[in-house]
């Protein structure tokens, strides 16, 4: 009795341990292997990841697991998608191979950036595709009063300097920050954009609030059908005709005024233009839609470019150590295009670019022009202008409305 008792109670511990395996068993088999930033179920593959060094090309690094065959067809797969010769020095890369004896490569991919890749497929033909990595947004609000600078005030503040560059964009048709002062201040709701929870950059501003020399400038973001910008509380676009210099960050060294003593010639003549210091090589913008009407080169105004905008406004830039590539008489530029690089070609002391602005046929100043404003929200979209409006406002001041 007592021997058939411990023959039942093994037989039972055996089931349970027998029963324990088969679930654990069952339970591996139905993991799921999860796809990795790039779409790729890593674990399934040997995976080399580096940083692109100076001087190293595809080749080299794929030189360890395949020959140069196969770095052809990848330059022939990726023809209009991506050219092999454009990896930059500090960026990422991974090489997937398979589990087997001959660790052969099945995946090369690239990162461009932070956010955008390129995957490199290996089978019978090469699939080359691009994509992006899942990006989580966070919506921050941000302030501060000028000190000295836009770009200091926001290195001191520990926010990103990418904020300035957009500032600048937004408020380029109504605020010169060649003239901004320490008593200006603004105010942001803006997105920040972060990639496995690793920040990497500044997304696009929602609304701001600008005060510059005394006056209040709001601007709004709104993207309708056939509408996209940003627009002052009224709804009007804060986008005009042309942009209020021709430079994004530099100071005037020389304002437009009928008698000045010319720094070469020596003599007292009127200088009917604007000059903006900055150093050789910096990108020189249109500031408006328009035809070029001329480029070339005369002793006095060096390197120059002439745009006609329409039957009124015409402007000019002058000393350009180069024209930007494609510009040339005839051709039509947009607001904002580099049209040439700062020099100090002709009648210069050193580098700037000259700018002037003629309406009706006659040099007059620009910042005395009272420049129209573009179209602003349609009566269509008034309603969700007006929702959203007050949405951002809330942001920028919580309880205020």
């Amino acid at each position: 009795m007592l021997k058939t008792t411990r023959i039942l109670i093994a037989l039972l511990c055996a089931g349970i341990i027998f029963s324990a395996c088969s679930q654990k068993t069952k339970k591996t088999q139905n993991v799921k292997h999860k796809k990795n930033s790039y779409g790729i179920v890593a674990d399934t593959f040997e995976v080399v990841s580096g940083k692109v060094k100076a001087g190293q090309t595809v080749t080299d690094l794929l030189a360890p697991y395949a020959d140069y065959s196969l770095i052809h067809k990848m330059r022939e797969a990726s023809r209009g998608i991506f050219s092999l010769r454009s990896i930059k020095v500090g960026n990422t890369y991974n090489i997937y191979l398979n589990k087997d004896s001959l660790n052969t490569p099945k995946y090369f991919v690239y990162d461009e950036d932070m956010i955008n890749y390129v995957v490199f497929e290996f089978g019978d033909s090469i699939k080359v595709t691009k994509g992006e990595k899942e990006k989580y947004v966070e919506l921050k609000v941000a302030e501060s009063r000028i000190v000295n600078s836009l770009y200091e005030t926001l290195d001191k503040k520990n926010l990103s300097v990418d904020l300035a560059i957009k500032l600048s964009d937004i408020y380029a048709w109504q605020i010169d920050f060649f003239r901004i002062q320490p008593s200006d201040s603004f105010k942001v709701y803006y997105e920040t954009i972060y990639v496995d929870s690793q920040y990497v950059g500044t997304g696009k501003i929602l609304a701001a609030r600008f005060f510059h020399r005394g006056t209040e400038f709001n601007a709004f973001y709104f993207e309708g059908e056939k509408e996209a910008g940003y627009y002052d509380e009224e709804g009007n676009s804060l986008r005009k005709a042309f942009l209020k210099a021709p430079l994004k960050f530099s100071r005037i060294s020389s304002r437009y005024s009928s008698r000045r003593l010319h720094p070469i010639l020596g003599r007292v003549k009127a200088h009917l233009g604007t000059d903006y210091a900055a150093p050789i090589g910096t990108p020189i913008m249109s500031v408006g839609d328009g035809v070029v009407i001329a480029a070339g080169y005369t002793r006095g105004n060096g390197n120059y470019v002439k745009i006609k905008h329409n039957s009124v406004y015409t402007t000019q830039y002058l000393h350009m150590s180069r024209f930007a590539k494609g510009i040339r008489k005839g051709v039509y530029v947009k607001q904002g295009q580099v049209i040439g690089y700062v020099g100090k070609t002709g009648l210069a002391t050193g580098p700037h670019v000259c700018f002037r602005f003629w309406k009706n046929g006659r040099q007059v100043d620009p910042f005395r022009e009272k420049i129209p404003p573009s179209k602003g929200i349609s009566e269509e979209n008034r309603a969700k202008f007006d929702s959203l409006k007050i949405a951002y406002l809330n942001a920028l001041d919580p309880g205020a409305i």
